[in-house]
């Protein structure tokens, strides 16, 4: 019954967290991240973590790459590949190299402090993603070049920290991982092309009820098992499920009820409960910490990923705004942190400084997005969902 009524609350003070964003001229996503630090164990303790809870989140930012991958402009993607290219490079050299110089300041290891570097190279854009539907920049070449760019950056983070966990002592084969990732991008391509069509044509007939929709969440959940069984992020393959269907006749049946399903319940719990895992006990001694790598985390991604996004053409209006996007490490400096804890690369007190810093970078993208994208007038598809 207590999860029962912690959707209850969930739901009801997102939407309106988000309502009251817009009104204040912020993107919606914002407003649903800061309340769920107000709800979660930071403030009112209304929210707890749980499992379940986690899961459901789990749901959610899958649900909402796939979204991002079914309105891809595929068209536009392919024209983009050289700028994400330029994107995704710029934004993992700038944080790496700052992030290692920070770390042998702090006193670290080579080892540890690559990891640290590694750390702040990763991406997360399940957040750059909303803001960038509220904007209506998502199908736009800025949207198409950030969403290319993770994915690059998703992939050559996950093989470098790969590389960084063999030397560091674990029972990791790297020639394998790679393996993996090429074998899952592989299938992923050759599955959407022949098999992903077939299934949708399959299930249109079947005399059920949506029918077509539940064979398109069938083939996003089975991508995202698939990329996280190899290595790379589940909301790679999700986004990936997404491009495919995306090309079928069933785009817009799929794309129009999953929206329904996902902004419902699903995509709310995501949001929020980024904020739920904010916890203040304990670090208040690491306060100058916290604050000096939050700089360096932000600026490093902002900096690096503009630059890129500048040399592919792009003027600097929109090198910045890109360069915004790709500034929030979301789940995945999370996951990356969490291995580093467990091979012995941070210890307990920096691993609870990281987890502040990437909510940090989390909470900061939506407004920094705003500043430098404007807002489209056709584009509340995103609206205050």
């Amino acid at each position: 019954m207590l999860l029962i009524f912690q959707l209850a609350i969930i739901l009801l003070a997102s939407k309106l967290a988000g309502d009251l964003s817009v009104k204040l001229r912020q993107p919606a996503v914002l407003g649903k991240l800061l309340i769920g630090i107000i709800l979660g164990p930071a403030v009112l303790g209304l929210i707890t973590r749980t499992d379940t809870l986690e899961e459901i989140s789990q749901i959610g930012v899958i649900l909402l790459m796939f979204i991002a991958g079914l309105e891809t402009d595929t068209g536009e993607f392919k024209r983009s590949g050289k700028a994400s290219a330029y994107v995704g490079l710029a934004g993992i050299v700038v944080p790496l190299g700052i992030g290692y110089w920070v770390g042998v300041l702090l006193g670290m290891s080579a080892l540890n402090a690559v990891f640290l570097g590694l750390l702040l190279s990763a991406t997360s854009v399940s957040i750059s993603v909303q803001a960038l539907k509220e904007l209506g920049h998502l199908k736009s070449r800025e949207g198409t070049t950030i969403l290319g760019a993770a994915v690059i950056d998703d992939v050559v983070v996950i093989i470098a920290l790969a590389f960084v966990m063999s030397m560091a002592g674990g029972d990791i084969d790297l020639g394998m991982m790679v393996l993996k990732k090429v074998l899952f991008f592989a299938g992923a391509i050759l599955v959407g092309w022949k098999i992903v069509p077939w299934i949708l044509r399959r299930f249109a007939p079947l005399k059920v009820t949506e029918a077509v929709v539940s064979a398109g969440l069938i083939i996003c959940f089975l991508y995202a098992y698939m990329a996280e069984y190899t290595g790379v992020a589940a909301i790679i393959g999700a986004y990936a499920a997404g491009v495919a269907i995306s090309l079928t006749n069933y785009k817009h049946e799929v794309t129009g009820k999953v929206e329904t399903i996902s902004y419902a319940v699903f995509v709310p719990v995501f949001f929020t409960s980024i904020g739920v895992k904010v916890e203040f006990e304990g670090i208040s001694s690491q306060i100058g910490l916290i604050a000096g790598l939050s700089i360096v985390a932000i600026l490093t991604k902002l900096v690096g990923a503009a630059i890129g996004a500048k040399a592919a053409g792009f003027n600097w209006r929109s090198a910045m705004g890109i360069g915004a996007a790709m500034v929030s490490r979301g789940e995945v400096a999370l996951i990356i942190a969490a291995i580093g804890q467990e091979a012995g690369l941070v210890d307990g007190q920096m691993f609870a400084v990281l987890v502040v810093v990437v909510l940090i970078t989390t909470i900061v993208t939506p407004p920094m997005m705003k500043l430098f994208f404007k807002q489209k007038t056709a584009a509340v598809e995103g609206g205050v969902q």
